[in-house]
């Protein structure tokens, strides 16, 4: 994608002009508009779905059909009231007396709250089907980063959360973001938290033993799709209302709150390492 931008910055005089890129932001159906960002949404949860189907038919699976189903629900459910919240909570606190906390179609959701609500939807189902809550975690997080990648190119096809002023080839004037050209960060995200995550992780379900280390894939993705962020926290125009925060802490909100997660994937993943791996023939707990 960046080769791609960076060959069509060659053939103007000036900077990548994102208005003449030729994108729309959804599927124009006369009476409605189909953003793409709800179908980034979509297609990332039906994925996820999926290719969950699919991992719990290989041997070792902590829970059967059922529960994917479940997931399936609560998980939704999950990523969208947590992620509304935390952007309510981290990035514009006036949402908490504002209508416009249940306007989702006008944009703002936080991967951190959306990761939170996943957490307690896994919570919950393992609760109530008896099933080992980390290994069930390991199983949703190897499909997470589907819908990481979806959604943010889906920001760059809105042409929203661009990046910092750069004269990298790629760097394009985005509407609303002034004229200077910028890093389109979205690009940067989908390719570190989404691509190279869904690469890692499949390779480490379906060519290695990972699945039988509880909280290995667990905790690779979220040391993972945390590095990713705050990576690409040095290139992303921090929001508006939060620009002077990161400009006195010396850190945008993003990379505050990834911090942690940094840590706590590091130490579940050398915990998950250090501990012997189950037994590859040994039931898979709440499946029968």
């Amino acid at each position: 994608m960046l080769s791609l931008l960076a060959a069509a910055a060659a053939d103007t005089s000036g900077p990548i002009q994102w208005a003449e890129l030729g994108l729309t932001p959804g599927i124009d159906l006369g009476f409605f508009t189909l953003r793409w960002y709800s179908l980034a949404y979509l297609a990332g949860i039906v994925l996820g779905y999926w290719h969950l189907s699919r991992m719990i038919k290989a041997p070792g699976a902590p829970m059967a059909q059922r529960h994917a189903d479940d997931l399936f629900f609560y998980c939704t459910l999950g990523i969208i009231i947590g992620g509304r919240l935390g952007y309510a909570t981290f990035y514009d606190p006036s949402l908490w007396t504002s209508l416009q906390l249940f306007q989702l179609w006008t944009g703002g959701m936080s991967f951190h709250g959306g990761l939170a609500g996943v957490l307690v939807a896994i919570a919950f189902v393992s609760w109530r089907g008896g099933l080992p809550f980390l290994r069930v975690a390991d199983y949703i997080a190897v499909n997470v980063p589907f819908g990481m990648m979806f959604g943010r190119l889906a920001n760059f096809v809105n042409g929203e959360l661009w990046g910092r002023p750069g004269d990298v080839p790629w760097a394009m004037v985005f509407p609303g973001a002034g004229p200077l050209a910028r890093h389109p960060s979205q690009l940067y995200e989908a390719a570190l938290e989404g691509a190279l995550l869904v690469v890692v992780l499949l390779y480490l379900f379906w060519k290695t033993r990972a699945r039988y280390r509880p909280g290995l894939l667990v905790g690779v993705f979220t040391a993972g799709i945390a590095l990713g962020r705050f990576t690409v926290e040095f290139f992303r125009e921090p929001d508006a209302q939060l620009a002077e925060f990161a400009a006195n802490t010396g850190l945008s909100m993003g990379q505050w709150l990834t911090i942690p997660l940094i840590v706590l994937g590091v130490a579940v993943t050398v915990r998950a390492l250090a501990r012997p791996p189950l037994a590859s023939g040994a039931p898979a707990a709440g499946a029968a």
